[in-house]
């Protein structure tokens, strides 16, 4: 283990007496669950309950960024959509602070992945999307990142080019394409104009989205921004282009109902999909000095890796150039 990182000191321990600063009784069932970014526990009670306790990444939100987070979250909860929103314990309230550690508390919730192959389980996620955007709308965030090429393609690109992880031999390919697909993507948003930011999710997939009595609940905001209303949408999206085509229709069927869908966002996608897929790479170099991460993801940093990737880029290259899906009812 590598004591020198942060989480290092996150102990079993640790945890417990976190959890008992904030007042619970924990009776030391502790069961980390699937994250990497942050630390986040199911922490069993001497009542018989959970809860779930999230240590955020040290120095890479501020309070006021988290702060944010946190009171967008409880503003959609308000309003009865279905989001898990922190724990507001008195008197600190929702961000507590416990040996250097950012951590708050959440109800436990226990649902199911959701059925995307199901168009009608589309129609219901289009619904609740719409109405978190309706929201989003309402005001903006003043802390929080937004959403720009900067900060997912070319911050990525000149990241993983000044650090030693791309195959020397595989260098000049990564260069050459990298730089191609920002030249794609800056004409693609300039071309559309203004686009109209608001707060979304921000990482809005399947897997931060659990389903519940036909109800999907939205968990983990740590992405929260200011975006285009279509990155909350696009991920919703997979198969081939009548599938997606299909899935659309549903999707902006439903969200249209609680906010207007902005169909002139439609060629934006696979733009989006671009700026994503460079900043995953990217995303995981720099947390690769994280234990957890050479652990969890052990294809990475691979000449495999770095191949398929190039490919990956390549294939994305290819998919700029293919017509926009239609919202055509």
């Amino acid at each position: 283990m590598d004591y020198s990182h942060p989480y290092a000191q996150l102990t079993p321990d640790c945890v417990l007496a976190a959890v008992e600063s904030l007042n619970f009784n924990p009776d030391a069932r502790i069961f980390a669950l699937n994250s990497y970014e942050n630390r986040v526990y199911q922490v069993g009670l001497e009542s018989g309950e959970s809860i779930v306790v999230k240590f955020y990444r040290p120095d890479r939100w501020t309070e006021e960024q988290i702060l944010e987070e946190h009171r967008f979250a409880q503003e959609l909860s308000d309003l009865e959509i279905p989001v898990i929103a922190p724990l507001d314990i008195a008197p600190a309230g929702t961000l507590h602070i416990f040996e250097k550690f950012q951590l708050a508390a959440f109800p436990l919730f226990i649902g199911r992945p959701p059925e995307f192959d199901n168009l009608d389980n589309l129609l219901v996620m289009g619904r609740f999307i719409g109405r978190i955007h309706a929201v989003g709308a309402m005001s903006n965030f003043l802390e929080r990142a937004e959403l720009s090429i900067d900060r997912f393609a070319i911050n990525s690109r000149e990241f993983l080019l000044s650090n030693d992880f791309i195959p020397m031999e595989l260098i000049p390919a990564y260069e050459s394409l990298s730089q191609d697909l920002i030249g794609r993507v800056e004409p693609r948003f300039a071309e559309h104009g203004e686009i109209k930011l608001l707060r979304i999710h921000g990482d809005c997939h399947p897997g931060n989205v659990l389903w519940k009595e036909d109800t999907p609940h939205f968990v983990d905001f740590d992405d929260t921004m200011m975006g285009p209303a279509m990155q909350d949408l696009w991920m919703m999206l997979s198969g081939d282009r009548n599938q997606r085509q299909a899935q659309l229709l549903e999707l902006a069927e439903g969200y249209n109902e609680f906010h207007d869908f902005r169909a002139a966002e439609l060629p934006l996608i696979e733009s989006l999909r671009t700026l994503r897929i460079m900043n995953y790479s990217a995303w995981l170099a720099r947390r690769w000095e994280d234990p957890a991460f050479p652990q969890s993801f052990p294809w990475f940093n691979t000449q495999r890796y770095w191949s398929e990737h190039i490919l990956e880029l390549r294939e994305q290259l290819a998919a700029l150039d293919e017509p926009s899906l239609e919202l055509i009812f």
